[in-house]
């Protein structure tokens, strides 16, 4: 492809040089560009690429996009100008993997919590009702069987085309991907079209970086503004910001509620660990989740699969044989006879969630262990606010280190005990190492208890000075249940 190509559907402000040279790859990160490439120089939030061009160019690239054209130009390599490389990297993307978003239904997933879950049930019902599928997500992007690990919840715009090609290439008809407030705001999806967009809720995180909860609510609602006339917002009634996320879409609007009026309502008949017995716009089914916030999650997904055409009588008997994703409300069952569940929350509203779940199931016949953290160089509003939700809904709370990065563990542990007040005191402690904090759980629980292990999740690493260290909170479970109390 010819760069004069690769450049027609984006507004340039300068090119210096021809527009004929052929372009055999797109890179935005200089140590990854080899000869024919074209390199983005974008301005991060930690680097900005326009200090690497001259290393592009030494590596081989014959054409630079940009927002300030270099004084030392090479001879032999185009410059392109526009106004925002930002803006424009993924359209330029779109057009050098050949549109793959058009070729499959793509549908995007937004809000605070339950993003992975609804891609990733979306994805394996799918798959289940015969069509070939990709997923892109926070634990795991996938092609099909193919595995391709993830670093980022919503790859950069490169990668992202790059992968959707790969799923067209493969014979995938739809696609389901997460799509984070970074993303959107970042403009990581520019130039993809959506077939459909799901929101799950809002409440409080990345206020580290959005700096306030306006910034941030105001991401998710691009999302949702971006969508073209012919797809679907689906949108749960259930949460404050619902309406607002689709206020200005040109999609078709649908929602869903558990607790109103709706286009997709679901009541909870029977719960217990092993699942719960719902009733979904008059049909009942039985499904091997627990929780409340999961029947929203599961009420979404019915209603983007109707939406995208399947009969609700095939979504149901598929949706009955799904599992929990992966670190999401997962069980380990001790030998002793208590419950240990693992799961991502680390956000307050999440913890909550999960929290209220336990209970429900529970029914006030055993006590609940709470093990939890929170993550360094993040939104230290939060912390606080987890420990009292913490302790608002355990018998017992121990808090530990989550994943500190680059801050200490202790400090962390400090801010979010500066929550609570004597009072609440009396219910907690505090163990820096995660692994004996877990342990410390084990050996106060009963049979009949639940430990709530919270914050990481799927993860298998705790991140500590740059450096990830192997931890699975689950493979830690079974280890310390294989030692005995």
């Amino acid at each position: 492809m010819t760069l004069g190509e690769l450049i027609r559907n984006i507004s340039t402000t300068d090119v210096v040089g021809g527009v004929g040279v052929e372009i055999k790859g797109v890179e935005i990160d200089s140590r990854r560009v080899s000869e024919g490439c074209l390199f983005v120089a974008m301005r991060g939030t930690q680097v900005d690429g326009h200090a690497f061009i001259g290393k592009a160019v030494g590596q081989g690239a014959a054409a630079v996009l940009c927002e300030e054209v270099p004084e030392d130009r090479a001879d032999g390599v185009t410059y392109v100008k526009v106004k925002s490389t930002e803006d424009a990297v993924g359209e330029v993307a779109t057009t050098f993997y050949g549109d793959p978003s058009h070729k499959l239904r793509l549908v995007g997933v937004t809000g605070t919590n339950g993003k992975t879950t609804i891609a990733t049930l979306l994805y394996n019902m799918f798959r289940k009702l015969g069509y070939r599928c990709g997923l892109l997500s926070t634990v795991c992007n996938y092609i099909e069987d193919e595995q391709i690990p993830t670093t980022h919840t919503t790859p950069d715009p490169i990668e992202l085309n790059r992968l959707l090609a790969r799923m067209v290439e493969a014979g995938c008809q739809y696609a389901f991907m997460e799509c984070s407030s970074h993303a959107i705001a970042q403009k990581r999806i520019g130039g993809l079209r959506f077939a459909g967009g799901i929101f799950t809720n809002l409440t409080r995180d990345h206020l580290d970086y959005h700096k306030t909860f306006e910034n941030y609510r105001n991401a998710k609602k691009a999302f949702f503004d971006g969508l073209p006339k012919g797809a679907f917002a689906i949108t749960n009634a259930d949460d404050k910001n619902g309406m607002v996320m689709v206020q200005n879409t040109k999609a078709t609007v649908k929602t869903y509620s558990t607790r109103t009026m709706a286009d997709f309502r679901a009541k909870i008949l029977e719960c217990h660990f092993g699942g719960m017995y719902l009733e979904i716009d008059g049909r009942e089914v039985g499904v091997q989740f627990i929780g409340k916030f999961n029947v929203s999650n599961l009420l979404a997904v019915y209603g983007a699969a109707v939406m995208l055409g399947q009969k609700a009588e095939d979504v149901l008997v598929a949706m009955s044989t799904l599992h929990s994703v992966s670190g999401r409300l997962d069980p380990v069952h001790s030998p002793e006879g208590y419950t240990a569940i693992v799961d991502y929350a680390h956000t307050p509203d999440a913890l909550e969630n999960v929290l209220k779940a336990i209970h429900e199931v529970l029914d006030g016949k055993g006590r609940v262990i709470t093990v939890c953290g929170a993550g360094g160089n993040r939104d230290k509003g939060k912390r606080p606010l987890m420990a009292q939700e913490a302790v608002k809904q355990s018998d017992r709370v121990i808090i530990t280190s989550d994943n500190p990065r680059f801050e200490e563990p202790q400090a962390i542990i400090d801010d979010m005990l500066a929550g609570l007040d004597a009072r609440q005191m009396k219910k907690v402690i505090s163990i820096v190492d995660r692994r004996e904090a877990i342990r410390a759980a084990c050996m106060m629980a009963q049979k009949g208890d639940v430990i709530l292990v919270a914050g990481k999740g799927h993860e298998d690493y705790q991140e500590i000075r740059g450096v990830k260290h192997h931890f699975d909170d689950k493979e830690v479970l079974k280890e310390i249940f294989a030692e005995g109390k």
